[in-house]
């Protein structure tokens, strides 16, 4: 479930997919930069409360060509109904730095492969960056 945002902000965008205009989907425009090349790229995240980590599409990574770096153990994903992700596990993830509304912040990102959206972002993350969210 989404938490409701009690103010849409400008980089914010919400879709109402059902009759009942229940909240499935809110998405937020943030730049990425890669660290190996200095570039930037702005990207619709998509905010999922459900979510424990950040992270970003195999596929786009690819494209974008960001640097994966190998991490040691695969992390296995479960979904949210349990099942294991059909993916696989995420065997990778990439350094980069995250700008949003003046805020820049160096992480590294893992990567999973099969998603629907180029990132996913938790909602505490954005939270705790704007505090504009109820």
């Amino acid at each position: 479930m989404f938490v409701m945002l009690s103010r849409i902000m400008e980089n914010t965008s919400c879709y109402h997919l059902d009759s009942e205009d229940t909240l499935r989907e809110a998405t937020v425009k943030i730049r990425l930069e890669r660290i190996n090349t200095q570039k930037e790229v702005t990207v619709k995240g998509l905010l999922d409360s459900s979510t424990t980590e950040l992270v970003m599409s195999l596929e786009f990574a690819k494209k974008q060509r960001f640097k994966l770096k190998k991490i040691e153990r695969p992390i296995y994903v479960r979904n949210v109904n349990g099942s294991f992700n059909k993916e696989g596990p995420i065997e990778y993830m990439v350094e980069l730095n995250i700008y949003y509304q003046g805020y820049r912040e160096r992480m590294e990102m893992e990567v999973i492969g099969g998603q629907k959206w180029n990132m996913i972002l938790e909602m505490p993350w954005l939270a705790h960056h704007n505090p504009e969210i109820n």
